[in-house]
């Protein structure tokens, strides 16, 4: 049943300020996708129109919001990019993102993004058939670190096969669709 116009003001009005966040975060996904990388320029003028947008909003209180969502957008994700595990451009778009959003909101987009990533990830194990192999190596380095810590015995190291990577700003972009269509809780 289509929205009445008097729904669609409501709606707007409760959800509209993650609407322009939403809109960046599907930018980002469909350069992820094409390219493999997310642009600086795109993460730099999302944070900065998010810092912005916060501060004409609620002046100096948001501005603070948005700086505190930047850095905790930043901090959420630069451990695993140091690990390997990640693109310094995803841990940009998180960042920008969180400019907008504040840091409640950041922390909801976080764990969205990371059940959408995780989702995709299983995803891409099971087309590649990759899954049973992966849970094996799981499986045989758990036992080794508990079987062999004690006796100083050196852990034997699996051979390496290049998995797959994902391009993690279509998880970003569903995280954020999630975000929108719950209104940011």
């Amino acid at each position: 049943m289509p929205l009445s116009l008097t729904e669609t003001q409501a709606w707007l009005g409760s959800h509209g300020g993650l609407l322009y966040p939403f809109l960046i975060a599907v930018w980002i996904s469909w350069g992820d996708l094409k390219t493999r990388k997310i642009p600086n320029y795109l993460t730099c003028g999302a944070a900065l129109a998010g810092l912005a947008y916060n501060l004409a909003v609620s002046g100096w209180v948001g501005l603070l919001d948005g700086v505190l969502g930047l850095l905790l957008g930043f901090a959420c994700l630069i451990l695993p990019y140091i690990l390997g595990g990640m693109g310094a451009g995803d841990v940009k778009a998180l960042a920008a993102l969180g400019a907008w959003l504040g840091p409640k909101a950041t922390l909801f987009l976080f764990c969205y993004m990371g059940i959408a990533g995780g989702l995709m990830a299983l995803a891409v194990l099971i087309w590649k058939g990759l899954l049973w192999e992966k849970i094996r190596r799981g499986w045989a380095i758990l036992l080794n670190l508990v079987l062999c810590r004690d006796h100083g015995l050196a852990l034997a190291q699996p051979q390496i096969q290049e998995t797959p990577g994902i391009p993690y700003g279509v998880a970003i972009a569903l995280g954020m669709g999630v975000l929108l269509l719950t209104g940011g809780v």
